[in-house]
């Protein structure tokens, strides 16, 4: 699942960046308020995470522009005002929840968590499948034929993208930008050696293959096409 954070403060945005990755989340980081009521509108984010104090637009002025055009993505502002009339405002204009900093990261996953399972609940997809594939975005969980396979954060979230994308060929430069939010560099072969171990996680033992290279361009997941008769 993806996370979407608007914070001008370069330290708290990294904190909050490298915290969510490793609990397994993709995330962008913008630090500007026009700029990240662009990325909310023009991205597929599952959560917004969003300060109140920003340049350009402030916070209340990002939910209320998602709002007017009736996207309902899930909002927590994480900001320092404090007054009760601030989460009045903010709840009131239709933010899921408000969390005053200083805060606790294990706090904020938990929040994080509860809003995604309540408010995506019945809206929207919250599992992948592919043949007798399974993936779980909520308990973050994979499947093949019943049996459960182990992945680390990175794996996942390369799984995540290649079955959302079922069909697509993928580049290598999308899958660095996507999945380990770095520009692709021809002359190292990261991204080769993660499709690998995951091929070797959810393909070997099992039948049809679901994960193919495309030479010279990138990889695939799709079942592969039955020979005609």
């Amino acid at each position: 699942m993806n996370i979407l954070i608007v914070e001008d403060e370069p330290k708290t945005g990294e904190y909050l960046r490298q915290g969510l990755r490793e609990a397994g989340f993709g995330v962008d980081l913008a630090t500007r308020g026009n700029d990240g009521l662009h990325m909310a509108l023009e991205g597929q984010h599952d959560l917004l995470i969003l300060d109140v104090m920003l340049p350009e637009l402030d916070g209340w002025q990002v939910l209320k522009g998602l709002r007017s055009v009736g996207r309902d993505m899930p909002v927590l502002f994480l900001t320092a005002r404090d007054q009760v009339e601030d989460r009045v405002r903010g709840l009131e204009l239709g933010a899921d929840d408000y969390l005053v900093k200083p805060f606790s990261f294990a706090e904020l996953l938990a929040r994080v968590r509860v809003i995604l399972r309540r408010g995506r609940a019945g809206q929207e997809q919250t599992t992948l499948q592919l043949a007798d594939l399974d993936l779980d975005l909520l308990r973050r969980r994979v499947t093949r034929a019943g049996r459960r396979i182990d992945l680390t954060a990175k794996e996942f979230g390369l799984l995540e993208l290649l079955m959302r994308r079922q069909g697509e060929v993928l580049p290598r430069t999308l899958i660095a930008s996507q999945v380990w939010d770095m520009n692709f560099d021809s002359d190292t072969n990261v991204i080769d050696v993660a499709v690998r171990r995951l091929r070797a996680k959810v393909d070997e033992g099992f039948e049809p293959r679901l994960i193919h290279t495309v030479r010279g361009m990138g990889y695939v997941m799709e079942l592969p096409e039955e020979p005609q008769a």
